[in-house]
């Protein structure tokens, strides 16, 4: 059998667990806290009257459903699978089964399988609520199931890509942030070659079968694509053959890979440096050291490979991405037309996706940095040291500041060029700057911190990128919504209370977990609405309005994740290890 006895250990053992039928639940509750929202954003507080008005209505949220559920696809498959092989390497676990009588499929097909499982019960979960939609009409049921194939499709390809990844390198972070960068450079290559060669060119249907959005929007919007007089019909099956041959590639790598990559090279270099280390050459290398700053921390983050030799190439990766987007940026014209209702440009648009890879890669990396050290129980001898609690929290959250600035500064640049180009006053400038800066710091934060709050990794890379995705994945809804409705902002904030109030107990708890704060509520209580604010103002024309709004928030926030890190440090890590007991 292809999945083993790790799909049936996880098929069995998962059930086991609270968290499970809370998580299940809980999703399906979100969808329909989001249902009302839209509701009420979009039709008001009014009943759905006439056929006309509801089909409109049933159509918008499934439309946005359907891109929120591919979206989350695409993200947790990737992460859950990476995240679970990156762990056994971590916990120098792996080598464990490669010394079994597992067969190298069964290897690569159980952590692929048993990593996917909560993304498979997640897309069955949503289905029930597409079909309730489907009652106000505007909707087919082949729109539902193209939409539930393609988004399953796309979630096994890209958790085998997380597979391929996760088994072909060590560090964890170089993991995440390979596997994110991949998928987003594939899906832009994918872009530009169809926008080469026209979208009606047999070749460029070819190559837009591989961009699952693409084969998604062709299901949800079918009048946009249709190019005849004739009946309209609607059929995905180009997007979800492309999307199983890329994950049949994955694998297929993965397997013929397994045992040239791993064991890791360090398990060979540990052995033969054990045998060096007698000889007189050994001796006279160990007499070398260089010079050990006074906090040794950063001088770790900074001046070793504490997070491998190939994060040089995952910077080069990016940097070509930021090259492309500054001069798409350089050839855009002087007034460019708008986009999402006016609120973005397309030069605007490059600076936005370049800003949301750098905080979703600065928190992969801030979480990783403290995960990782646990996992190799290095982290445990910080107790009996003289390290303090500043210098440690400090010196990570300084290291990844560090080794992330060509990241950081990126974004900065394409804002630069853009008020060059005259689309952007100087003063615009500097708010957009400090906006990003500010959340650059919460996306840093909030990865240690989430790292200390669990003592799983695999849970606490889960919690930590799940944080800043669903954030920004709700700022993105309520801009959306907002759009859409087109009404006073006041009647809005009413339709947005109900969201806005379970994103702050949905961010509470997170934020909380095993360090209840009292600040770190009011930080989750205050931030949905000051986001609320801040895109209300920004749509209004306020800039000044929007930028405080967005740096006390998001400042508070890191204040109040940051303090109880310097003072209880060696408190929570004490409990962390007692956890993992």
């Amino acid at each position: 059998m292809y999945v083993g006895p790790l799909f049936r250990r996880e098929i069995l053992t998962q059930p086991r667990s609270a968290r499970h039928f809370v998580m299940r639940a809980g999703f399906v509750l979100a969808l329909f806290i989001l249902l009302y929202t839209a509701e009420k954003a979009v039709v008001g507080f009014q009943s759905l009257t006439g056929p006309g008005v509801s089909a409109r209505f049933g159509q918008i949220v499934f439309q946005l459903l359907a891109l929120l559920q591919l979206t989350l696809a695409l993200f947790f498959g990737l992460l859950f699978v990476a995240g679970r092989i990156s762990q056994e390497k971590d916990r120098a676990t792996l080598i464990l089964l490669l010394m079994s009588d597992m067969k190298d499929r069964e290897l690569v097909g159980g952590k692929l399988s048993s990593g996917i499982v909560s993304v498979a019960v997640m897309l069955v979960a949503t289905l029930p609520v597409m079909f309730i939609l489907q009652m106000l009409g505007g909707i087919t049921t082949a729109q539902i199931l193209w939409t539930a194939a393609i988004s399953a499709m796309a979630a096994f390809a890209s958790a085998s890509w997380g597979a391929f990844v996760a088994f072909w390198r060590d560090k964890t972070f170089q993991t995440l942030a390979i596997g994110l960068l991949g998928m987003v450079a594939f899906l832009a290559v994918i872009e530009i070659a169809v926008a080469a060669v026209g979208a009606t060119n047999p070749v460029g249907m070819v190559l837009g079968s591989f961009d699952p959005y693409r084969s998604l929007m062709e299901v949800i919007c079918p009048l946009a694509f249709q190019t005849d007089l004739g009946p309209v019909s609607v059929s995905a099956w180009p997007g979800v053959l492309a999307m199983a041959f890329l994950a049949a590639a994955f694998q297929t790598s993965a397997v013929l890979g397994l045992r040239k990559w791993n064991p890791v090279r360090s398990v060979y270099q540990f052995a033969q440096k054990a045998k060096q280390d007698q000889t007189e050459e050994a001796a006279a290398e160990r007499d070398t050291s260089r010079d050990v700053w006074n906090v040794p921390i950063i001088w770790r983050e900074i001046r070793t490979r504490a997070y491998g030799r190939r994060v040089i190439f995952i910077k080069a990766v990016y940097m070509v991405m930021a090259l492309a987007g500054y001069a798409f940026i350089a050839i855009s014209p002087a007034d460019p037309e708008p986009m999402l209702g006016g609120l973005l440009t397309a030069p605007g648009f490059v600076f936005v996706a370049l800003a949301l890879v750098t905080f979703v890669l600065v928190n992969a990396q801030a979480v990783t940095s403290l995960t990782s050290e646990r996992d190799g129980r290095t982290l445990e001898l910080l107790l009996v040291t003289e390290i303090t609690s500043r210098e440690f929290v400090l010196g990570k959250i300084g290291g990844v500041l560090y080794n992330t600035k060509e990241l950081i500064i990126a974004p900065l640049i394409a804002l630069v060029l853009i008020a060059l180009q005259g689309q952007m006053s100087a003063e615009n400038l500097i708010f957009a700057g400090l906006g990003f800066l500010s959340l650059v710091a919460f996306a840093a934060v909030v990865g240690f911190h989430s790292a200390m709050s669990h003592a799983n990794s695999r849970n606490a890379i889960a919690a930590s990128l799940g944080t800043v995705f669903f954030l920004f994945v709700g700022i993105f809804i309520f801009i959306l919504l907002l759009v859409e409705a087109r009404s006073s902002f006041a009647l809005q904030f009413q339709s947005f209370l109900v969201f806005i109030v379970a994103g702050s107990i949905l961010l509470g708890a997170s934020l909380t977990y095993q360090n209840p704060s009292a600040a770190l509520w009011l930080a989750s209580a205050i931030l949905p609405f000051l986001t609320f604010y801040s895109i209300a103002s920004y749509m209004l024309g306020r800039p000044g309005e929007s930028t405080l709004a967005v740096v006390a928030a998001y400042l508070f926030a890191t204040i109040a994740m940051l303090i109880p890190a310097l003072s209880e440090f060696t408190l929570t890590v004490a409990k962390s290890v007692e956890r993992r007991r």
